[in-house]
């Protein structure tokens, strides 16, 4: 069901036959110090709904969080109809419009069905009961004889006799404000039939069909087309040059052109609107603008520059665990040192971002592809000096990103050049704007210190890891001057920065550093580097120690349910132990040597000491040619615990997702600099993993519904790429401490190391 065929929102507020479940306005949830989140002030000055029960049998819910390709729209949907007690499709979701839709912050941190789904249960089952109450009065019956089942409610000595929830509701107005978690009788786990079960996507058919789905489809009446010039510092949006470096825009270069309708310059913000697309696209390249050289760029041109570059910001030490007695030992004998570095990466949206803006009487509308539709607003409001009230922002599926692309960024485009020409525009970006602009998955570097006991164990573990990162200002905020450069770095590289592993002497620190380039979140955010480096090194014990890698890791994880997963990885992939130092099986006759290995981890996220999402373990079986650097990863069998899947087949789809991703982030992706910029502008320069390259995947989904239901939208992700250096190191002999293992890395590597070891 499409939310346009739904009763609007003044219709749910106030007729008759109907029943919401609401709570009060409430001003927009502050961000933790350091931490994403929303910064307004802006109050809502009617309530927010959760639930709406129709007299014609349909049931609506509400959530602030969007879809993005994640299948979190059929989830949801399930919750709610399992604890409403009505079938599924009479059920429709409604996401992500922030005048309709409670603010339950960005959708991040795989928190939609682990978090936010809480509140949409408890106000389902307060429907419920208070159903159930409106049945036993006009049934005249004792409650505890009814029964809710199918949308209705029914007599449980007489099943013929019964009411259904529309029958309930004509003629009546059911108002309840949202009960605390306490007071509502949820029900119990062992009833459900829907929850649990595998769902078909409720997204995918109005998308196998070709329908109107994706916000590069919306046209709206007179509209026009945009497109922006961006300035010459392509992925920067840190210093003086920001905001400041346009010198001349020569409106005669295009004077003339078909359609041109409006030349629009706002500081450094130039973009053109025309009658048609391609004379949008014309008009933008043919347009004429001196710029002034942007100086101090960042030191970064070659790979090995990205390392000292990252060492050079500005640091401010934050100390996470620290235990007595966690120093090293005065000789500094037998003391493990390594350094890993973990690359910039692109979100890499399949379509490059775009949006249509409609400014009229003061009201701005956007359609968006926003992950973050209420922080979207809040910066909306703050470009155009409009109350935050006067904007709606209609949110459509887009081509995912998994982390924060230009999605906010071409909204804000549009909605200058809407404003400065009084008619719709659609703006969409270029793939070259796309690729140099997104705010990059952050580069990292990850600094650990160990030492082991007389019997091999692990002893202490000193962590520090260093993660650029702030609150990547939409993009037209910082180009017409609205918001100051930030000299405040988010404190966002503590995901999972303290290891699974049971360390008697910890010390954990994060350097918390304003960004190089300009960067945000991308799937695993500092959680995936700081697991690169923790089960890396994890594994750097178990050689030592002469012990099997499984076998060690065993040993030293506490948790049983982290036991559970690993070693349920190891059992489907047939794990042989075998002790360190023997390697795998040696060179083959082709020149290709193969290896094995694993890794554990848990996505810990959200303000330290933050909170756990799912558990997950790789098992890798690869092959890696010495002579040329290739690798081919020949099978992979992932295990994950989830704790109770909502929707199991909505798990896979994820996992599944995850693990493709991942393959490529590992072996492939890297963004390139020239000049102290980012250099990607093709899919040329930024290749992806090919179908190709897919290796044999069996997964494992470990069945938990006795446990609550955990995040999977980044989990999966974490283990990846220790366990593929793991298998590298066990076909080679070599530790590989810096991905992606492209090639060019591998031969490098092993010509360092002195070639592959026998």
């Amino acid at each position: 069901m499409h939310t346009e065929t739904l009763p609007s929102r003044q219709a749910l507020l106030h007729d008759p036959d109907t029943l919401v479940v609401y709570r009060d306005p409430v001003p927009t949830p502050k961000p933790a110090p350091g931490q994403p989140g929303t910064d307004s002030d802006f109050l809502p000055t009617e309530p927010e709904l959760f639930v709406a029960v129709l007299a014609d049998g349909r049931v609506l819910g509400f959530n602030g969080h969007v879809d993005l390709g994640t299948g979190i729209r059929t989830a949801l949907g399930q919750i709610l109809a399992e604890e409403l007690n009505v079938t599924f499709d009479t059920v429709t979701m409604v996401l992500g419009h922030p005048r309709d839709v409670p603010n339950q912050g960005p959708t991040i941190a795989s928190a939609s069905i682990q978090i936010s789904a809480e509140p949409l249960r408890r106000a389902a089952a307060q429907a419920r009961e208070r159903l159930l109450d409106l049945a036993a009065a006009r049934l005249d019956l004792p409650r505890q004889r009814l029964v809710a089942a199918d949308g209705a409610v029914h007599d449980a000595e007489a099943p013929d006799r019964r009411l259904g929830y529309g029958e309930l509701l004509r003629g009546r107005r059911e108002d309840l404000k949202l009960a605390e978690a306490d007071q509502v009788p949820l029900k119990p786990r062992a009833e459900y039939t829907i929850v649990g079960q595998g769902a078909a996507r409720v997204d995918i058919p109005a998308k196998a069909r070709g329908e109107l789905t994706f916000v590069h489809d919306i046209r709206v009446p007179g509209m026009l087309h945009g497109r922006v010039v961006r300035p010459p510092y392509h992925g920067l949006d840190r210093g003086d040059f920001v905001g400041r470096s346009l010198l001349e825009v020569d409106r005669d270069s295009v004077a003339g052109l078909p359609g041109l309708v409006e030349v629009v310059v706002i500081g450094d913000f130039v973009g053109v609107v025309a009658e048609r697309e391609e004379q949008a696209i014309q008009a933008a390249r043919r347009l004429k603008v001196r710029w002034q050289t942007p100086r101090d760029l960042p030191a970064l041109n070659r790979d090995e520059d990205l390392e000292s570059a990252l060492r050079a910001l500005p640091a401010q030490r934050r100390e996470l665990v620290t235990d007595e007695d966690s120093e090293p030992p005065e000789d500094g004998g037998d003391t493990l040192r390594r350094t890993y570095v973990w690359p910039y990466q692109l979100h890499g949206s399949i379509g490059p971002s775009c949006s249509v803006a409609s400014l009229e009487d003061g009201q701005l509308t956007l359609w968006s592809g926003t992950q973050n539709p209420h922080s979207l607003r809040a910066d909306l409001a703050r470009l155009l000096d409009l109350d935050e009230g006067d904007i709606d922002i209609r949110r459509y599926e887009a081509s995912g990103c998994y982390g924060r692309n230009c999605a906010d960024d071409v909204g804000a485009d549009a909605a200058l050049l809407a404003r400065a020409v009084g008619r719709p525009v659609r703006v969409q970006l270029s793939r070259e704007q796309e690729h140099l602009w997104e705010p990059k998955g952050a580069a990292q570097i990850m600094d650990v210190e160990g030492e082991q006991d007389a019997d091999g164990a692990p002893a202490s573990y000193r962590f520090v890891t260093r993660y650029p990162s702030d609150n990547a200002p939409t993009l037209a905020l910082r180009l017409i001057g609205k918001v100051p450069e930030g000299e405040h770095p988010f404190q966002m590289g503590d995901r999972t920065a303290v290891p699974p592993y049971s360390y008697p002497r910890r010390r954990i620190a994060c350097d918390d550093v304003p960004t190089l380039i300009r960067a945000a979140w991308l799937r695993g955010v500092s959680a995936l580097p700081n697991t690169f480096a923790h089960d890396s090194f994890i594994d750097e014990l178990a050689e030592r120690a002469g012990d099997d890698p499984l076998a060690y890791r065993l040993r030293h994880l506490e948790d049983d349910r982290a036991r559970a997963v690993l070693q349920a990885a190891a059992e489907r992939a047939g794990w042989v132990p075998r002790p360190w130092p023997a390697l795998a099986r040696g060179e083959q006759d082709d020149g290709w040597r193969e290896g094995r290995g694993l890794a554990y981890a848990r996505y810990v996220h959200s303000k330290f000491p933050g909170f756990g999402a799912s558990l997950a373990a790789w098992v890798v079986f690869l092959r890696v040619h010495p002579e040329s650097g290739r690798i081919r990863v020949r099978k992979l069998v992932v295990s994950q615990d989830a704790g109770l899947m909502v929707n199991p087949a909505g798990v896979r789809h994820q996992v599944h997702g995850n693990i493709v991703q991942m393959l490529g982030r590992t072996l492939k992706e890297s963004v390139p600099f020239e000049e102290g910029r980012p250099a990607a502008r093709e899919w040329g320069g930024y290749p992806l993993l090919r179908f190709s390259e897919l290796p044999e995947i069996d997964l494992v989904l470990m069945e938990a519904p006795d446990q609550p239901p955990l995040g999977v939208g980044e989990s999966t992700s974490l283990p990846a790429a220790p366990a593929i250096a793991n298998a590298l190191f066990d076909a080679t002999g070599v530790r590989f401490r810096r991905p992606p293992f492209t090639p060019e890395r591998v031969r490098a590597t092993l010509q360092a190391a002195g070639g592959a070891r026998r």
